[in-house]
Parts: structure tokens; sequence; C-alpha cells
């Protein structure tokens, strides 16, 4: 018999039975059975505190939503179908059904890809280009609005022409596209998604770290000087030794412009507080010491920006923890397919065991319900939103069971 043949004698018969997996399905049962309860949980529950908590409702929190109804389209609709296929060991849907999974789970996954670029890219820009007008293009109401639904149109161009190759993969008992029918195009696919779009997002997450780093070595350069300028009178046209000047305050970077924490405000109508130890201001150099004279400009600062505005050393830390959520989200992301990835490049002959290819399918899983988990643990606002949602709803429960 041909390979062809025994493929479409596989893809015929929708069974993945196997001596090896006969104990380990039900691993995979319960596994699954988590996966799509906490995956549909807490996705919903994230777009639900984006809807209803004002301070989460901002530009850069709808990426987060985008990502979290790529998550939900496939725990709730696809995970169960995975369990049962375990359960049975067999697919139960079709041909059909078969092609129309294998398509949404490839978009779910292409939709991820891209908008974990789109929230890297983001990162990066609000520090470095945040003043262009290509930034507030693109990010505008219209510009975003764009940008998120073209993840899903490309992610449905990509991965629509295989319709006729979406097939049932009787190694991970679920339906994928066919390893060897649709190359080389699949092969460009996967290279294109997850390789370069995956290194895309560590790129600009390298360039992150480089511009953070440099700011804070460039804040410690800058305090001794805003020191040593209180016990001596500044002249109207000098600059600090750190050659900052007050140019420092034209790139201030704002907690509410991350995107997580707070609601967005207009930097312009930030006060200036008191001349504090520990405070982020103005130098003393880059105001004229006659009141009835206009203030000197401030030059511009050609090293990287410090945050000046008040209270900036707690937003710049705010800008840290959300970049570092949003970074160990990619890494996740990474850890769950890399292995499924790897195996299926080194394993061509498929030679390795059955069972290994399904507990590295079943990594994949994981991805769809992590993430709300992550935004509880390394996110205020996202947690205190989550307490309030559960607590309203499980306000009839209590009600009930204090009558009873």
């Amino acid at each position: 018999m041909s390979s062809n043949d025994t493929d479409v004698h596989i893809n015929a018969s929708f069974s993945c039975a196997d001596p090896s997996v006969e104990g380990y399905r039900y691993l995979g049962v319960v596994w699954g059975s988590a996966v799509t309860l906490v995956g549909t949980l807490g996705n919903v529950l994230t777009v639900l505190a984006f809807a209803t908590d004002s301070h989460l409702r901002t530009r850069f929190n709808v990426l987060i939503v985008n990502l979290a109804l790529a998550d939900l389209l496939y725990c709730t609709l696809l995970q169960p179908i995975s369990v049962d296929s375990y359960l049975h060991l067999r697919w139960r849907g079709g041909d059909t059904w078969c092609r129309i999974f294998g398509l949404l789970l490839f978009l779910s996954n292409s939709v991820s890809i891209l908008t974990l670029c789109l929230i890297a890219i983001s990162r990066y820009l609000l520090i470095a280009h945040r003043n262009t007008r290509a930034f507030r293009v693109l990010f505008s109401t219209t510009g975003l609005a764009l940008v998120l639904a073209s993840t899903w149109a490309l992610g449905l161009a990509s991965f629509g022409p295989l319709w006729p190759v979406y097939v049932f993969a009787q190694q991970v008992c679920t339906c994928s596209f066919h390893r060897t029918r649709g190359r080389p195009y699949t092969t460009v696919l996967l290279f294109l998604y997850f390789f370069l779009g995956l290194g895309c997002v560590g790129f600009f997450y390298l360039l992150i770290y480089q511009r953070v780093s440099a700011a804070a070595k460039a804040l410690l350069r800058y305090r001794p000087s805003r020191r040593s300028s209180r016990r001596k009178r500044p002249e109207p046209e000098g600059s600090t030794d750190s050659g900052m000047g007050g140019g420092a305050t034209t790139t201030a970077t704002h907690s509410s412009e991350i995107g997580v924490e707070t609601e967005e405000k207009d930097p312009r109508k930030e006060e200036i507080p008191a001349n504090t130890q520990g405070s982020y201001q103005i130098p003393p150099t880059a105001v004229n010491q006659d009141r009835h004279k206009p203030a000197v400009p401030a030059p511009v600062p050609t090293q990287a920006p410090v945050p000046t505005s008040s209270g900036s050393s707690g937003e710049d830390s705010e800008f840290k923890r959300v970049t570092r959520m949003c970074f160990t989200v990619f890494v996740c992301f990474v850890c769950c397919f890399a292995p499924f990835l790897l195996l299926n490049i080194a394993d061509k002959q498929n030679k390795a065991p059955q069972v290994l290819h399904m507990f590295c399918a079943n990594l994949t899983w994981l991805n769809s319900c992590i993430n709300p988990l992550l935004y509880a643990a390394m996110n205020r606002q996202f947690n205190q939103a989550y307490r309030q949602l559960l607590s309203k709803a499980l306000t009839p429960l209590t009600r009930f069971h204090r009558l009873s």
C-alpha cells in the first residue's frame, strides 16, 4: 500500500487508537477539560474586565482583549472537541468539520502570534517613538481597529488555502494540515509565523531592554547633578552636568500611556511637584530665575529618555512591570509550542512514539488558558477587576446560602 493510500485510509477511519495511548488518553481528557474550564473562565473575565473597568479600557489593552478572543475561540469551541477525540480515540465529527477545526485551530494560533508582535512593537514605540505622527495614527481608534481586524484577516488568508489538506492526524489525535501534501506552502507559513514572527517579538523586547537600561543609567547621572544644582545658584542658560537639562520632560513616560494600569491622561495637564527628594523634576537650570522674564526653552535631549512626571519613579516601575508581564506571556507561548515544533522537525519519518507526539501537542493547549493567570498574578488592575467580577457572579449563590 502506498503512503498516499495509507494517508487516505487514516483520514477516512478517523481513529487514533493505539495500545501505547490507551492509558494516556485519560490524562489527556483531564488535562483538556481543565484547559477548557480555566481558559474559558479566564478569557471571559479578561474581556469583561476590559468592558466594565474604565481604568483598563485603554488603547493598548485592546491588544490584550484581541489575544483573549483568540484564546477564547480555542478554549470554548475547539478544546472540548479535542477532549472528545481523546476520550473515544477517534474523530467523531466527519470530514467537513475536521477541515473547519483545522482552519480555526491555525487561525487562533496565527492571531495570537500576530497580536504578540503588535504588543511588543507597541511597547517599543511607546518609549522610542511615541511623539511621531506614525505612532499616533497607528494607535488611534481607527488605526487600532484596522490593525486588529487585519490580524484575523491575515490569519484566515494564510491558512484558508490549506482547506483541501486538512486531515485527521493520527499521531496527535486531532485535525491538522497534512505534513507533506501542503509543502512547501506549509513550511513557509510555519517559518513566517513561528520562527520569524516570534523572533520579531523577541527582537523588540531586546530593544526595549536596551532602552530601559540606557534610561536607567541616564537617570543615575541626572540625580547627582540635580542635587548639586540646589546648592548653587544656576545660570539662566546653563545645563546640568548630566547633559539632560530641562529636556528630560519632553520625553516623559506616563503609566497611563502604558495601556494596562490606568486611564490615559493628557501629559500637558500634569503638574510639576514641589522640589522634594526622590521626584523627577525640571532642573533649576531649565527655568529663568527672573519671574518677569519668560522661561528659557529647554534643550532637546539626545540620549535615552528619562521619566520626569510627578511620581515618575512609580510610573517607571509600572512600565517595567507591564512590559515584564507582556514578555512573560511571550515566553510562555514559546515554551508551549517549542517542544511540539522541534519534535515535528526532528521526527520527519514519524518514528517517535505516538504518546510523545500527543504529550507535546497537549503542551500547546496550555497557551490558551495561561494568559489570564499571568494577568492576575502580575497586574494589579486586572487582579482587582477579576475579583470584583467573580464577587458579583457569586453574590446570588451567597444570598441563597444565607437564606438556606
